[in-house]
Formats: structure tokens, C-alpha cells, sequence
């Protein structure tokens, strides 16, 4: 590990409970920032609606106004999520309403960077709405050191993430697979910068508007390593951070779909290696048919969207 990086870990990688409520509070006292969290969806009424009343629940009150906005952005849920969520008091947008000049395109990217043009906070904070056993921490903490400490524009969240216990109690080791076998490995070998971050491809991270509006967006799955590549290049390794929240706790995808993630993931950091293009950016994999293997490709997200700043209607409402 490099020198800087290990000097990095001891400055900038922190828990949540190091940052109380309490001085949170007095520092968003004191600096006017407002915070909007965003939970990006597709289909989670089982847990979008505990995550929500939670967060309303324990950092929207009188006594502790620490989130000023929140809103879920529902990219085409077919169940029951956008009834749910407003039920428990989040502001709920469809993808398809914000920006219908342009054609959304699939991909969790796609609805994050829209949330930009669905919220006015000057810290924005992503949390997943497949968290099960939610803690408001998860917010709280990544949020704390944009309002205590001027320097910090980016900060990850860090956590165990265990998967589903076995039917004889005994755990079944680390989620994260693409993480280890994909993105840590990328990122060690071509951003040794960023081999401190624990969770690099976590979707729990807030940063302030005026870096994000700066970045484009992978509109699929590679948008977190998108955003961490491109966070470092613009603000420097000294900017972002890390803070542990304990444990998180969601839904695993199956090989198929881990391998679509991974792929890409890959393809996002190509991007940025070489901005170039592949021949052939496709994947495909195999389902076992009744007479034998049948295989199934599909196209490996490589669309990206532009900084929000470069956006007219994004440029109008933030100068109105």
C-alpha cells in the first residue's frame, strides 16, 4: 500500500459515532448547508417504506432537522414501492418526470445522476432502498464530515456485509463478491490512490452538489466506480473519505446478475484507462436449456451521462 494512502486511512477513515448528533447539528447550524438524501428504486416495497419512515422518523424531526429533503426516485418499480414510500413520507419522482426532454436509459446511474435535477440540497446523500435492518447512521454518518470539515467534498460508507445466515445458523461468509474479484483489483492495480476504500462499490455515499453537478455518470452499475475514479482526478485523494456504519444488511444478486455487474464495472474503468472504445461490448453467459447450454448476451452498459453542470435546465434552475 502506498505511503499516502496509509496516511490517508489514519486522517480521513472515521465511525459514526465519532461525529454525535449533536455536533452535527450545530455545524448545519452554523454553515446554513442543507442535505437531501436520495433513495434511487425499482421494485422495493418490502423495504423502501422502513428505510423512509426512519429516516423522517429520527433525522427529520423538530429536535433533530438534519435531512431537509428526501425523495425517492423510482425508476419504473411495477410494485408497490412509490405507494409505499410517499405512505411513510418520502417525496416520491418518477425517473421518466425529471428531464422528459431526454429518454431515460436503464441503469441505477441513470436515476442518481437525475436526482440532481429532483433535489436542491448542497449535500446530496445516496442510500440503496434494499437495506434491511436500516439504521439512520448510514446517513448520518457519511453526512457528518461534509458538514464538520471544509476540505472533505466525497465520503464512502464502510461495512461489514454478511450474507444470508444458513438454515443450521452458521454464516455464510462476506457479500461483496464483485467487489473482491472485480473492482478492488482494478483499483489497486490503476488507482492505487484509492486501495484504503473498504466499500468502493457501496451505494451508500454523500457528497456536495457542487463536486457531483462536476462528474458524469455511468448509467448502470459501473456508477460507483465511475464516481470514486472521477471524484479522486477532481478534488484529490484528500477530499474523500470513509466512515463506518457497521453492518449493512440487503438483498444478494444471483452469479448471472454479479456477472453482468462485473462486466460493467470492467468496462467503466477501461473507459476511464483509456476513453477509448471495446470491439464488442457485450457479455454473454449460459443458462442450462433441456438440451444443454444455451447461451445469453447481452449489451454491458457504456453509456454515460454528461456532468449536470453542462445541463441547460440544471444551469436555469440553479440560476433561478
Amino acid at each position: 500500500m502506498l505511503e499516502e494512502v496509509e496516511r490517508w486511512l489514519s486522517s480521513r477513515s472515521w465511525s459514526a459515532a465519532d461525529r454525535p448528533l449533536g455536533r452535527l447539528l450545530e455545524a448545519k447550524r452554523q454553515t446554513g448547508r442543507k442535505v437531501s438524501v436520495v433513495l434511487p428504486a425499482l421494485d422495493e416495497e418490502a423495504t423502501v417504506g422502513t428505510i423512509v419512515a426512519a429516516i423522517r422518523g429520527e433525522l427529520m424531526t423538530e429536535a433533530v432537522p438534519l435531512v431537509d429533503e428526501l425523495v425517492v426516485l423510482d425508476s419504473g418499480s411495477t410494485d408497490r414501492t412509490a405507494e409505499v414510500a410517499a405512505a411513510a413520507g418520502a417525496r416520491v419522482v418518477h425517473r421518466d418526470s425529471v428531464l422528459p426532454r431526454l429518454p431515460a436509459l436503464p441503469g441505477k446511474g441513470e436515476v442518481l445522476w437525475r436526482s440532481l435535477l429532483a433535489t436542491s440540497g448542497d449535500i446530496v446523500c445516496f442510500v440503496d432502498a434494499d437495506l434491511r435492518e436500516f439504521s439512520p447512521s448510514f446517513v448520518s454518518g457519511i453526512v457528518g464530515p461534509l458538514l464538520t470539515d471544509p476540505d472533505i467534498q466525497f465520503v464512502k460508507a464502510m461495512y461489514d456485509r454478511p450474507l444470508e445466515t444458513g438454515v443450521d445458523g452458521s454464516g455464510a461468509g462476506q457479500g461483496g463478491r464483485v467487489t473482491e474479484l472485480v473492482a478492488r483489483p482494478l483499483l489497486n492495480l490503476h488507482w492505487p490512490q484509492l486501495a484504503g476504500f473498504v466499500q468502493p462499490l457501496g451505494g451508500e455515499y454523500a457528497a456536495r452538489r457542487s463536486l457531483l453537478e462536476r462528474l458524469p455518470f455511468p448509467v448502470g452499475y459501473g456508477v460507483e466506480l465511475g464516481l470514486l475514479v472521477d471524484a479522486l482526478h477532481t478534488v484529490g485523494l484528500d477530499a474523500l473519505a470513509q466512515v463506518d456504519v457497521g453492518v449493512r444488511k440487503h438483498r444478494h444478486q444471483d452469479g448471472q446478475a454479479l456477472g453482468r455487474m462485473a462486466a460493467a464495472i470492467y468496462r467503466t474503468a477501461q473507459l476511464r484507462l483509456t476513453r477509448g472504445h471495446l470491439i464488442r461490448p457485450r457479455l454473454t453467459q449460459f443458462d442450462r436449456g433441456q438440451e444443454g447450454f444455451v447461451p445469453r448476451t447481452t449489451d454491458v452498459d457504456t453509456e454515460e451521462r454528461p456532468p449536470m453542470a453542462d445541463v441547460p435546465e440544471y444551469a436555469e434552475r440553479r440560476a433561478a
